[in-house]
């Protein structure tokens, strides 16, 4: 019973993920490409990558596995493209780097690129964290600490990073 439960929430999970996923295609992507501004398009890309991972963490089959992963991984890359023009202290910025580095380590098992992605951020950010004011100075920090505290989880490869 728990087992036939368990997968009418995956089910609905992907249902979900995917129609929020072309929505964010159908509409939002297409009117970032004559109106929106730079922070809402990385916002988008970031959000479409995230729910393709979520749906990447629950699915079974390879084929699906495989398609899924690879979308969520372009949805990243194109969004880290475009968030190279923000600052590194920006907090969209720094939630991409962190929500991708999460990709990386526990989606494509790749811890060496997840360790570099969030200590690259973390680095870039840090020293400009005193430059920021208000809500998006405390949205950094706390990306920031998140980004610190994976670092620290992934410790090993981290300690790695630090020694080079």
């Amino acid at each position: 019973m728990a087992a036939q439960y368990k997968k009418e929430i995956e089910l609905e999970l992907k249902s979900v993920c995917n129609e929020v996923t072309d929505l964010i295609n159908t509409v939002f992507l297409v009117k970032c490409e004559t109106e929106c501004d730079l922070e809402s398009k990385v916002f988008y890309l970031k959000m479409k990558g995230d729910y393709k991972r979520y749906i990447a963490e629950v699915v079974k089959e390879d084929i699906e596995k495989e398609a899924v992963t690879s979308a969520s991984d372009a949805a990243y890359t194109e969004a880290l493209v475009a968030a190279e023009n923000l600052p590194p202290r920006h907090p969209i910025r720094l939630g991409l780097s962190l929500n991708y580095s999460v990709f990386q380590y526990e989606i494509l098992q790749n811890e060496s690129t997840a360790c570099e992605i969030a200590k690259k951020a973390f680095d870039n950010a840090i020293d400009e964290l005193n430059n920021l004011h208000g809500k998006d100075y405390d949205d950094s920090v706390l990306i920031v600490q998140l980004l610190r505290d994976n670092l620290t989880l992934w410790s090993q490869e981290y300690r790695h990073l630090m020694e080079t």
